[in-house]
C-alpha cells in the first residue's frame, strides 16, 4: 500500500509542469487526485490518462483562478466527484504581468498588480477558507511558494515575489490555526525549474549558457525538474511529515547557499 492509500488530493495548476509532477507523484503513493486546470483542459486530461495508464486514480476539474467566484467554482466542481479531501496543494500561479512579459516596478501597472494577487494570493486564500469544511481532521495544506522571497528578487520578479511573501505568511498563520485539527501547512520554495513555462529561456541550444549559469547556482550542479519538487511535496502530504507545519522548506537545490 501507498503512503497516500485511500486518501484524496486536490492539485491547483496540476496539469502541467510542476503540478504535472506532483499530481502524478500523489497518484502514484495511492491518493486519487483531482487535477485542476484553468484553461488547458488538453494537459490536465493527457495528465490524467497518464496516472491511469501507470495503475493510479484521477479525475481533472475546471475554474478560473483570479475571478470572481473562483473558489466556489472550483469546489463545486470537485464536489461532484469527490466527497471530502485529505490534501490540497495550492500550486497554480503565474509570473507574468497581463500582456505575458515580465515587467520591472517601472512598467507594472494596476491591472498587473491586481491579476498577479488575485490568481497567486487571494485565489489559495479563498480555496482553503471555502475547503476547510472539506478537509478532514489530519489532513494536509501544502503551498507552492518560491526561493525569491528569501533576499531580493529579480527586479522584473518583484510582484510575483511579493504575491508569494504573502503566501508565506499564510502559510505559518494557518499553521498555527489549524493545529488542533492536527492539520499541518508547509510551504515548498522551488528556484528555476525546468518546465514549459520556463522553456523559452531555459531550454535549447540556444539557451545553453543561461542552462550552464542556472546549473551554476545550485552546488549540485545541476536545473530541477518537476519531480524534484512533486517529491518534497509527496513528503509533507504523507503521515512522515507529521511533526512538520508551518515551514518553508527550501526546495532550490541549495541555491540560497
Amino acid at each position: 500500500m501507498g503512503a497516500l492509500s485511500g486518501k484524496t488530493a486536490l492539485v491547483t495548476g496540476g496539469g502541467r509542469g510542476i503540478g504535472r509532477a506532483i499530481s502524478e507523484r500523489l497518484a502514484r503513493d495511492g491518493a486519487r487526485v483531482g487535477v485542476h486546470y484553468g484553461h488547458d483542459e488538453t494537459a490536465a486530461k493527457e495528465t490524467v490518462a497518464a496516472i491511469e495508464a501507470a495503475g493510479g486514480r484521477a479525475f481533472a476539474i475546471q475554474a478560473e483562478l483570479g475571478v470572481p467566484g473562483d473558489a466556489e467554482a472550483l469546489w463545486a466542481a470537485f464536489d461532484a466527484q469527490a466527497e471530502g479531501l485529505d490534501v490540497l496543494v495550492n500550486n497554480a500561479g503565474i509570473n507574468k504581468a497581463v500582456d505575458g512579459t515580465l515587467k520591472g516596478i517601472g512598467e507594472v501597472t494596476a491591472e498587473d498588480f491586481d491579476r498577479l494577487f488575485a490568481v497567486n494570493t487571494k485565489a489559495p486564500f479563498f480555496i482553503v477558507q471555502r475547503g476547510l469544511t472539506r478537509l478532514r481532521d489530519g489532513g494536509r495544506i501544502i503551498n507552492v511558494s518560491t526561493g525569491l522571497t528569501r533576499g531580493a528578487a529579480k527586479p522584473e520578479l518583484i510582484a510575483y515575489a511579493m504575491t508569494k511573501g504573502a503566501i508565506d505568511v499564510f502559510t505559518s498563520t494557518l499553521a498555527k490555526d489549524l493545529g488542533p485539527r492536527g492539520i499541518t501547512v508547509n510551504a515548498v520554495a522551488p528556484g528555476a525549474v525546468d518546465t514549459d513555462m520556463n522553456a523559452r529561456w531555459l531550454r535549447g541550444e540556444v539557451n545553453a549558457e543561461a542552462r550552464q549559469r542556472v546549473s551554476g547556482i545550485s552546488p549540485l550542479g545541476r536545473v530541477a525538474d518537476g519531480t524534484d519538487i512533486g517529491d518534497v511535496v509527496a513528503f509533507l502530504a504523507s503521515g512522515d511529515s507529521r511533526w512538520v507545519t508551518g515551514q518553508w522548506i527550501d526546495a532550490t537545490g541549495g541555491a540560497l547557499l
